[in-house]
């Protein structure tokens, strides 16, 4: 349950990122955030703690206590605005390729798969959403320092910068909750996702 999701806003009410029920209980806490309710009343931790949760809510309980677990915090003291770019990392090169090797299509655990620059560092090509793909090791061992046609490989699909919003990839495979839906655009809800 603490490792669930919770959508955090800056002060002007916008989606910038989501965090784990921990952290924003740990956030909460220190005063750093206030938790958002279904009506939009903001609670410090004090007010928070009091308010009772109903049967059918997520809540976490303690010896005294039994606590609503917010699903929607505001930031107290950061107006920073919503990231509309999709970083480059490891992870979203995963996320962006299925965990599928981009060599052989098979599909892998995070653990069992490499990053492969389809044009070779050493061959002047660069670090890029269009130039590095999800491989498995085998394939990776393969094609070495190689440009897939010399090594006898293809591309399964050719390697896109992503054009998902970033809390797009978040929230849909993890689940989603009804109080983040009046937070987040309507166009974002009605995105359909699919593969390409």
């Amino acid at each position: 349950m603490l490792d669930t999701n919770v959508l955090v806003l800056n002060r002007l009410f916008q989606a910038i990122q989501v965090t784990t029920v921990r952290k924003a209980f740990c956030l909460l806490y220190k005063g750093h955030v206030r938790a958002v309710a279904s009506d939009y009343t903001t609670y410090d931790w004090e007010d928070w703690v009091d308010v009772p949760a109903q049967p059918n809510e997520d809540s976490i309980v303690t010896p005294t206590l039994r606590i609503r677990i917010p699903r929607v915090v505001l930031l107290v003291d950061f107006d920073r605005l919503p990231r509309h770019e999709v970083r480059f990392t490891r992870k979203n090169i995963f996320y962006r390729d299925r965990n599928r090797c981009q060599y052989c299509g098979g599909k892998y655990q995070t653990r069992d798969l490499n990053l492969d620059h389809v044009v070779p560092l050493s061959r002047g090509g660069k670090s890029t959403w269009e130039n590095v793909v999800c491989c498995c090791i085998a394939c990776n061992s393969r094609k070495g320092g190689l440009l897939p046609e010399e090594a006898g490989m293809h591309l399964i699909r050719t390697a896109v910068k992503p054009r998902w919003h970033p809390l797009v990839k978040i929230s849909f495979t993890t689940g989603q909750y009804e109080a983040w839906k009046n937070f987040l655009d309507i166009a974002y809800w009605n995105t359909e996702l699919r593969e390409t």
